[in-house]
């Protein structure tokens, strides 16, 4: 890639990013990240570092391979974060192995300390969380690995119902194409918004995207269109083994119980509560058609008082119970335990 002359750059640079790769990263995050930076930072798509600048940092400059495979090579060794504007850090497999090495967290530890802001993309969070990097902050965490997040941290609640988060100088988002979201943002706040959407147009997304637009993708019972409605069945989703109230979700999405009930009954046609009725059972069905739980386990992990209030509520809805529905899908009996 061509190095712009400083002598004669007339566009000086304004964004520089550092990235760390841990081993087996998700490609896609960070490929996309780095593209929204590449069309932002040149006229038309000639590609050229000018306006903003990105380094692959390493503590022994040996090749990363991605989650698919592929290697990148490192630019640059660690050195001094202060002269990054952002390290940006990218995860990847859970069970890919223990994610950023102690180097690089020591790398981000002294970044912090410098006042240089942290991101996180895709499952990052993880490996800065466990250094202690995440504490008093929001993150955010795809759908999909909620629950793992909350059984290493129990005591972090992860933001799973927003593609990104900004929290001072800390950001995450959910990966994929969240990631080009995220990248717009500081695309937006150090280029300006007209490089923000020339990079997206070009990438062929539609705009930039706010960071509390909902995750998509979450295999929900019901289908919404109102960004409130999603929120509140994802937040429904993720708490399926202790059901929130409606009046606390409510207040964590920021508004009132009778507004929220408002926006239910205009885009689904019934109330937050029965809504949330039909998501436990849909994963209640779930459990019975894939797995050999006993009816009191299952009724346990969907947030039914007990085995009865599943089977009376199963009833209503199906005609029949849940172990008499559960045969019918070819389990038997003798399968399940007692």
């Amino acid at each position: 890639m061509p190095e712009p002359d400083p002598a004669t750059d007339q566009n000086p640079t304004r964004l520089r990013i550092g990235f760390l790769l841990a081993p087996r990263f998700t490609l896609s995050a960070f490929a996309t990240f780095v593209d929204v930076l590449r069309l932002a930072a040149d006229d038309g798509d000639g590609s050229r570092p000018i306006r903003c600048r990105w380094r692959v940092l390493s503590a022994d400059m040996a090749p990363v391979q991605s989650s698919c495979g592929i290697r990148i090579e490192p630019d640059e060794r660690l050195g001094d974060p202060t002269r990054f504007d952002y390290i940006v850090a990218v995860g990847g497999l859970i069970d890919g192995g223990p994610g950023l090495s102690p180097d690089q967290g020591a790398f981000l530890k002294r970044a912090a300390q410098a006042r240089v802001p942290l991101a996180g993309l895709c499952t990052a969070v993880f490996s800065m969380a466990r250094f202690g990097l995440m504490d008093g902050y929001r993150c955010c965490v795809s759908w999909f690995h909620h629950q793992d997040f909350l059984a290493e941290f129990e005591k972090m609640r992860p933001v799973s119902d927003q593609i990104f988060v900004v929290d001072r100088d800390r950001l995450s988002c959910s990966g994929g194409v969240s990631a080009a979201h995220l990248a717009a943002f500081l695309i937006d706040r150090h280029l300006g918004r007209a490089a923000a959407r020339k990079a997206l147009s070009i990438l062929m997304i539609d705009e930039p995207m706010e960071g509390d637009r909902p995750q998509p993708g979450l295999p929900l019972e019901l289908h919404a269109r109102d960004p409130l409605v999603r929120r509140a069945l994802l937040a429904m989703q993720q708490n399926l083994h202790a059901p929130l109230p409606i009046a606390r979700i409510a207040r964590d999405l920021g508004v009132g119980r009778r507004k929220l009930e408002r926006h239910f009954n205009a885009d689904l046609g019934i109330p937050p509560a029965d809504a949330s009725i039909r998501i436990r059972l849909a994963q209640a069905r779930m459990l019975l058609a894939r797995t050999d739980r006993t009816v009191t386990r299952i009724a346990e992990e969907t947030g039914f008082c007990d085995a009865s209030h599943l089977i009376r509520v199963f009833r209503e809805t199906e005609g029949t119970t849940p172990d008499l529905w559960r045969q019918s899908r070819g389990v038997l009996a003798e399968d399940v335990p007692a």
